[in-house]
Parts: C-alpha cells; structure tokens; sequence
C-alpha cells in the first residue's frame, strides 16, 4: 500500500463512524506532517511517515476518536523529532493539538538510571498525562502498539526492552481502560519476544486445531441460540479462542500443558436486563453441567471496579 493509499484508508475508516470529521484539517496535519519527517527513515527502511499514519489508523479504527485526536496521532512524533516546535502547531492546527502532541512527546523523553525507577516513572506520568487530557494516553497506546507491530526490525536487546516495558506498563493500562482488544494484542506481541519458543509452541497449536475449535465454537453457539429462541430471549451470542498470552499464564501458573486447560474458549451471551441473564444462566446450566465452585455471580457481587455479569 502506498503512502496515499494508506491515507486514504485512513480518511475512509474516520468517515465510517465520523462523517462530519474535519477532513481538511486532518489531511493538512498529514501534509505537515509527512513534510516535517521528510528524508527520515524506520529501521525498517520505510519512509518514516508510515508510522504516524499507522498509529492515527489505529486511533481511528480500534479507538474511534475525534478529529483533533486524528491530527495529534498523524503529528505526534514532529515535537520529538523533528525542528517543529510546539508553537508552531500550535498557530498552524490549535493549542489543544500543540498540548496532545507535546503530551505524546514527553512520555517518549523519559530517561532513567534504573529500571524499576523506569517503570515507576512512566506509570506516574501516565497518569498525570491521563488527568489532564485522556487522549495523550490513548494516542501514546496506539504509538506502541504499533511499535511492538514492527518490533522485528529492532535489536535483540530493544525487543525484550520495549516487551517488558509494554507488558507491564502499557498493557495494564490499557486493561484499566477497557480497551480489551488492544490489551491482548499487546500481550501477545510482548510475549512473541519475551520467549519466542513458548509463544511459537502455543500459536502452532492453536493453527493446527483451528478447523476443530472453529466447529466446536459454532456448534456450541448454536445449541445456546437455538434455546434462546426457543423462550423469546433476545440475545447476541459470540465466542473466541483466548489470546496465546491468556494461555501461557494458564500453562505457566497451574503448571499444565495445552491440552489440560479448561478455559480455551470464552462464550459471551448480551441480553437486555438482568432478568433475562438469570433466565440465559438457567439455559447454560440446563445445557452444560456447571463445574463445582467454579460459578461466580457478579450481578449479585459485582467486581470493585462495577463490572457486572
């Protein structure tokens, strides 16, 4: 995909879900920027500009955001790394995109003498950048997500850095903000470099059981459906196989191999009320035998954070 192809993907997924976006704006701050990183490269030899693009595609397709949001992810890295400097885009964009580009560049400045202190330190400022506009957080998620992406072309040294920094750090966080999909990605991506056999061992199975789990999901899917129907219930049914890091923990902490897991696969059933959750609760326990102790109620005990399910 060419750089203008890419930005062009980039405009289609904004008008998906924002169509009164400001697209002028938003392609003069891809202009500015591509301008400003002009000559510079990634270690991957690709021009440097398809690294703010890639992290605005995922602020607009995983998170969704605003136009400003847009233009501080295409704009984050000028402050950092280029002659820019705060006031100018401030006077070419606006103040709150100069603040959002400068937030994303200071949680990149960070030097540190040890690395407890590393991770203490950027957790704190994290904060601080969250308390005063979540958006910096965001944006400096979806820059490391796709970091970790194209982490291939970095040293050995960088990856197991940058890994263990993501895992415990960014991808907590992104946890503590429900942004479930890019935690898991995270993990997986950490764990790929944090010990490749393991992960390697674990991804190699799940592609040489994908056409059994695929049937066993569909299947299962199916009977909870087809019960639901049956009562009037209504309801959205979908399942996944658990990511390759949620299975590695399993593995490592209960100290048993793949085929000994229970919990490969996660089933979710949305109804509209309560009521109808205890009646779905009734269908999967007349369907599945329930393991003992294994059942938590969390309408009744909801989680400290007022998750309930």
């Amino acid at each position: 995909m060419t750089i203008q192809e890419q930005y062009n993907h980039l405009e289609k997924t904004i008008r998906g879900y924002n169509p009164s976006a400001d697209f002028s704006h938003i392609r003069t701050a891809f202009e500015y920027a591509d301008k400003c990183h002009d000559g510079q490269k990634r270690k991957s030899g690709e021009p440097y500009i398809i690294h703010p693009l890639a992290v605005a595609q995922i602020v607009a397709e995983e998170l969704k955001l605003d136009s400003e949001s847009i233009e501080a992810a295409l704009l984050h890295d000028v402050i950092e790394d280029t002659p820019a400097e705060h006031a100018d885009v401030s006077r070419l964009f606006s103040p709150t995109i100069a603040d959002l580009v400068e937030g994303v560049s200071k949680l990149t400045r960070i030097q540190y003498a040890t690395k407890e202190d590393e991770q203490m330190e950027n957790l704190r400022k994290m904060l601080i950048a969250m308390s005063k506009d979540i958006r910096v957080i965001l944006i400096k998620i979806s820059d490391r997500l796709h970091n970790m992406r194209t982490m291939e072309y970095q040293s050995p040294e960088k990856q197991k850095q940058k890994s263990l920094e993501t895992m415990e750090i960014y991808a907590p966080i992104s946890h503590r903000l429900g942004m479930q999909r890019m935690k898991w990605e995270l993990e997986d991506l950490s764990l790929k470099y944090l010990d490749p056999v393991g992960y390697q061992e674990i991804v190699s199975r799940l592609e040489a059981k994908k056409t059994e789990y695929d049937i066993f999901m569909q299947k299962t899917r199916a009977q909870v459906e087809t019960r639901l129907d049956e009562l009037d219930i209504p309801h959205l049914v979908y399942g996944r196989v658990k990511h390759p890091y949620s299975i590695y923990r399993k593995m490592f902490s209960q100290n048993k191999n793949l085929d000994e897991i229970f919990d490969l696969f996660a089933f979710r059933v949305i109804v509209d009320n309560v009521g109808d959750c205890y009646n779905v609760l009734g269908v999967v326990h007349d369907i599945f035998t329930p393991l003992l102790g294994r059942f938590k109620d969390y309408i009744g005990t909801p989680k400290p954070n007022g998750y309930q399910s």
